[in-house]
């Protein structure tokens, strides 16, 4: 057969392809509307999946038989694991055959918007600046996420959950802080949890990850920017080149899962049959790798307060997912390197110590503050394990074993301070990140040393880092007074949760002392904003205002003023 008569029958594929993608959408969403016309909604579900399966069988076998195999490997093996995945789901369950196959073809779908369509104008546009992309994609995951929470198919009793519950749901997934309105392990079918452990694994790894992954194993070229902004995702690391920094990336994100979630099954399948331990023990695994903090127990971890295997289980998937990519890579490779000197980064120091500082702290404070409060009662065993874990998540995880609610203010305020914080750059948590509490507390101990540079572990850091570093910091505390006053005004709860809450929400945590379900409509969409802006974090937004503005090439004389 010519070439061109296959790339003719490739194009008729794709068009039956996104035909059949807006048809599988109709069947997947609009369950009622077939229900109510027809009684064969099961038979119509099980040919549009079978339907789905066949065309992917064709479009493999025109790829196989052109020219393109050889161009795309990767998508032709990424097609035969959709394919060998499908077949074996169509076993179980039609529906999600046709869930699973549709997320395939709607990135197809977004790669033919960006990269085909209008010339490609509409990629071009977004890489011109790279945290507006950052920005617009995270909103699209969420968006799309909104949509599908608010389905009856997401919901157990099959309602359709309103707009701003399943947005601030969808938003508490993608940005991994775990607020929840609604009882995840009640209130969602297993379709409607999936859809929240799709989000929670996107938002983790990162929407310019994940993207950026796809659009080079489409053969597609990324530009400069998007490789700096790449390196600033996944931290700071100029030495791997972007291809080997994502293959890295997913690789490790995948080990670490894994693993965990056999460590959980250990304990979960004492308690449930062994096809739910599996689950709950990916879900539980995912979540906390990610930082997320979505459990599917209605009182979280609590009853596991005294269970050392999954104590640690979780706490080590949480620290390790908050140290970011480029540390844990750094780590590897300092361990299993061939090289004869080994030696960390200086940004895999500071992230360390600062890690191992803060959770020192965190574990003695609430040792302390908790005794006589939260864990009064509680075996010396149990204090030690609520304290280590409690610390652990504080910073950014949200899973708790006790009742926040009933923490005392010395709890509370040293809590906060440990949100503020949060994680590391690159990493799946929130918060200013440790690398820009380091820089202000080196700031202040140089000032009082009276040293003009700032030194630690024998290395200068940049005076532009130490500028960054006030600048993130005074961003972040003005956007939540901001938001904690106006929520001040419209709620009626006291200041202490209400500003609790704020704080969990922009460091990403999730840990609340009880509010979250019982705020306004106005209260819970001021909540999801301070979820996405401590995702994406405050100087992305500067960084997308200001990129286009030109700097006037303009000196003015110095005067100094009084400080203090």
């Amino acid at each position: 057969m010519p070439a061109e008569k296959k790339s003719g029958t490739f194009k008729h594929i794709e068009l039956i392809a996104y035909i059949l993608a807006f048809w599988s959408f109709f069947v997947l969403f609009l369950e009622p509307i077939f229900e109510y016309y027809t009684s064969s909604y099961p038979t119509i579900e099980f040919i549009t999946a079978l339907a789905n399966l066949v065309l992917l069988v064709l479009t493999i076998l025109s790829r196989v038989l052109s020219r393109e195999v050889k161009e795309n490997k990767t998508v032709v093996y990424f097609d035969l694991v959709m394919l060998i995945l499908g077949s074996l789901l169509l076993t179980y369950q039609a529906k999600f055959v046709i869930f699973f196959l549709l997320i395939r073809q709607t990135w197809f779908i977004v790669q033919f918007i960006l990269f085909r369509a209008f010339e490609g104008k509409i990629y071009k546009l977004l890489m011109r600046n790279p945290p507006v992309s950052l920005m617009v994609s995270f909103a699209s995951v969420i968006l799309i996420g909104t949509i599908l929470l608010m389905l009856p198919a997401s919901s157990t009793e099959g309602y359709i959950t309103n707009f701003v519950d399943a947005l601030f749901t969808a938003t508490s997934a993608t940005c991994v802080t775990g607020l929840t309105v609604l009882d995840t392990g009640t209130y969602y079918s297993l379709f409607g949890q999936i859809v929240i452990l799709l989000l929670i694994q996107v938002g983790g790894l990162g929407i310019m990850t994940i993207s950026t992954a796809f659009a080079l194993m489409l053969g597609q070229r990324i530009s400069l920017n998007v490789a700096n902004l790449m390196h600033k995702v996944v931290g700071e690391t100029p030495v791997i080149d972007v291809l080997k920094l994502l293959r890295s990336t997913v690789l490790v994100t995948l080990i670490i899962e894994i693993t965990g979630a056999l460590f959980l099954f250990t304990a979960f399948a004492k308690l449930m049959p062994a096809g739910q331990a599996i689950y709950y023990s990916l879900f539980h695994s995912i979540s906390a790798f990610c930082n997320a903090g979505f459990s599917l127990w209605s009182n979280n971890l609590a009853g596991f307060v005294e269970s050392p295997l999954v104590n640690f289980s979780i706490t080590f998937l949480i620290i390790l997912g908050g140290l970011g990519f480029a540390v844990l890579i750094d780590i590897y490779h300092y361990f299993f390197s061939s090289r004869r000197v080994r030696k960390l980064a200086l940004h895999s120091k500071i992230v360390l110590s600062t890690t191992a500082i803060l959770i020192v702290t965190g574990f003695l404070g609430l040792y302390i503050s908790e005794y006589n409060s939260s864990m009064k009662g509680f075996s010396v065993a149990g204090r030690v394990l609520s304290s280590w874990f409690q610390s652990v998540t504080a910073r950014t995880a949200g899973f708790n074993t006790i009742n926040i609610g009933l923490y005392s203010s010395a709890s509370v305020l040293l809590t906060v301070l440990l949100m503020f914080i949060g994680a590391s750059p690159g990493s799946t948590g929130g918060g200013i990140k440790t690398t820009t509490f380091s820089t202000l507390m080196l700031s202040v101990l140089s000032m009082l040393t009276g040293k003009s540079d700032l030194v630690v572990f024998k290395r200068k850091i940049p005076l532009a880092n130490a500028r960054e570093a006030t600048t993130l910091a005074t961003l972040a505390l003005v956007i939540i007074l901001t938001i904690i006053f106006i929520l001040m005004l419209i709620e009626p709860f006291p200041f202490e949760k209400i500003l609790f809450e704020a704080f969990s929400a922009f460091g990403t945590v999730g840990l609340s002392m009880g509010i979250t379900s019982q705020l306004s409509y106005a209260g819970k969409l001021l909540i999801t904003l301070l979820m996405y802006i401590g995702r994406i974090g405050p100087l992305t937004l500067v960084y997308a205002i200001s990129i286009r503005k030109r700097q006037p090439h303009i000196s003015y004389a110095e005067e100094r003023i009084s400080i203090g």
